[in-house]
């Protein structure tokens, strides 16, 4: 069994140069470590409408050396504090609460202080209180549109917990900057056909510029087309079409009306008669689109939806239209072949899991590298845990459509009927009537989302937890009262303390000696 000490990655964007980097630095390549060759076609473009990504994505950023401050200049990048759901619930007009709001700031609990949730199911926050207000102060602050840091707060740092949005362009070419600079070597080749040996694992990638091209372990990069993976492997797509409807989108890129114009610090989810629209502030535009799916409704409606919803501002704009192929691959890893980003798998962008399955996947390699070249072990192991985590994204992005009250258009009942539901979300749902969601009802390591961001969308979507049959057991009301009132007025605090997003955008480039991008 011969030893690993070369990585070829098929592919570039945010999945290719995001791995190299990471591998990179982990793998010690600019030291004589694991060598990293990426291999890139000159005509495959990508597409920069405005990207989501989870607060994981800080600890990445920072374990590749690229300044904070760098990152937001070169990539048009603002800070996201979560998300703002707008009509998820019931359709506009409707009685009750337009919106709900899903922080990234874990629920308050000081020291000693009660757990709130129990409190607030039995309405000791107030009848009007939605649950991500009562329990954070972010709310308040992302309402005021100001930004979860000061300008002095160190790279990645801050009192309420963020996120960001970017041109998904341009990071992909501040991270292929960094990734070079960490040894990496690109190669601009279009690949034409891969080789297989005698095992069945790959022995050669041919490609029309650079030739031959031969390492211990490939990584496929290559999006949807998973040229490595899926047409030469053959490793089975799993749609996930019965489950998660929407399979298009149109997105537009949309100028602000004057330049100092406030930027939203969440990504802003408005759902629609079939499906839902995207609005990501960027520095100098939004990126806005509209997800839907096409078994329900046709692309012209789909556009009359997002022009209506942008306004005028969309007259001279022309939509570009994107096909979604929901679902994964349940073997990723297969014998010396690894898939990270589209080839893998993708799950539709409400929650902005798409980058963070790229930062697991990365770590993953890294982690578990096959340094001796006996892959078998470690391609088990790695598709047991991304398979894992895959299915318990989909019951968090499913949760988010089941539980609404719609029944406006087929679409939301739909999504609504408990058929469509996944068992181990049906399982999830039906032990949280007579509790709330806690820590053991996840597996830590394999869980992107927290137990407190199934907490925020459950209660956003208004969903009903009777704990009459424990309600001895809470018998802290009077403190958690206080809490409810100190969060409120300490929301009110953090208001003042910190800057609107876009100066603080503006602080922390010119005391890096930046400027924002034009």
């Amino acid at each position: 069994m011969k030893a690993i000490d070369d990585i070829l990655i098929v592919g570039g964007g945010t999945a290719g140069w995001l791995t190299a980097a990471f591998l990179a630095q982990q793998l010690g390549t600019a030291h004589g470590g694991v060598r990293i060759t990426l291999v890139e076609s000159s005509d495959i473009g990508i597409i920069g409408v405005g990207e989501g990504t989870f607060p994981s994505i800080r600890g990445t950023l920072s374990a590749i050396g690229i300044p904070e401050a760098r990152f937001l200049q070169a990539c048009s990048a603002t800070f996201k504090q979560g998300v703002r759901f707008n009509h998820w619930v019931r359709p506009p007009g409707a009685e009750g609460s337009d919106h709900y709001f899903h922080p990234f700031s874990l629920p308050s609990q000081r020291p000693g202080a009660p757990e709130l949730l129990p409190y607030w199911l039995m309405g000791e926050a107030g009848p009007e209180r939605a649950f991500a207000e009562a329990v954070t102060l972010q709310k308040a602050v992302v309402e005021a549109r100001h930004g979860p840091k000061r300008v002095t707060d160190g790279d990645y740092l801050g009192p309420l917990n963020y996120a960001y949005h970017f041109d998904a362009g341009r990071f992909a070419g501040l991270l292929a900057e960094q990734a070079q600079v960490l040894g990496v070597q690109r190669l601009i080749a279009t690949v034409d056909r891969v080789d297989l040996d005698e095992q069945g694992a790959i022995a050669a990638v041919h490609t029309r510029e650079a030739g031959v091209l031969r390492a211990g372990l490939y990584v496929d990069c290559s999006g949807f087309h998973a040229r490595l993976i899926g047409e030469a492997l053959g490793s089975p797509f799993t749609s996930l079409n019965d489950v998660l409807f929407v399979d298009r989108a149109l997105a537009m890129q949309v100028p602000y009306d004057r330049p100092d114009a406030p930027i939203a610090s969440c990504t802003l989810s408005t759902a629609q008669e079939n499906g839902w629209i995207w609005d990501i502030g960027l520095q100098e535009r939004r990126g806005i689109g509209h997800v839907y799916s096409s078994r329900h409704t046709d692309d012209d409606a789909a556009e009359r939806e997002l022009r209506r919803y942008i306004g005028s501002a969309a007259e001279a704009l022309s939509p570009r239209k994107l096909t979604l192929n929901v679902g994964y691959r349940e073997t990723q890893w297969v014998k010396n072949c690894v898939a990270v980003g589209l080839s893998g798998g993708f799950l539709e962008p409400l929650e902005s899991s798409g980058i963070g399955l790229i930062e697991t996947a990365a770590y993953l390699i890294a982690q578990l590298f096959p340094f001796d070249g006996d892959t078998a072990p470690v391609a088990r192991h790695f598709n047991r845990f991304m398979a894992d985590r895959y299915a318990r994204i989909v019951d968090f992005i499913k949760m988010h459509y089941g539980l609404t009250q719609r029944r406006d258009t087929a679409f939301w009942r739909d999504n609504a009927d408990p058929a469509s539901f996944p068992d181990s979300l049906r399982d999830k749902l039906a032990m949280w009537r007579h509790r709330p969601p806690q820590r053991l009802d996840f597996i830590t390591d394999v869980e992107m989302y927290l137990p407190a961001s199934w907490q925020y969308v459950l209660y956003g979507m208004e969903y009903d937890t009777l704990l009459q049959g424990a309600r001895h057991a809470w018998r802290r009301a009077d403190e958690a009262r206080r809490e409810f009132s100190t969060i409120a007025q300490l929301g009110a605090h953090a208001v003042r303390d910190m800057p609107r997003h876009r100066d603080l955008i503006d602080q922390m480039l010119n005391r890096a000696g930046l400027k924002m991008a034009a």
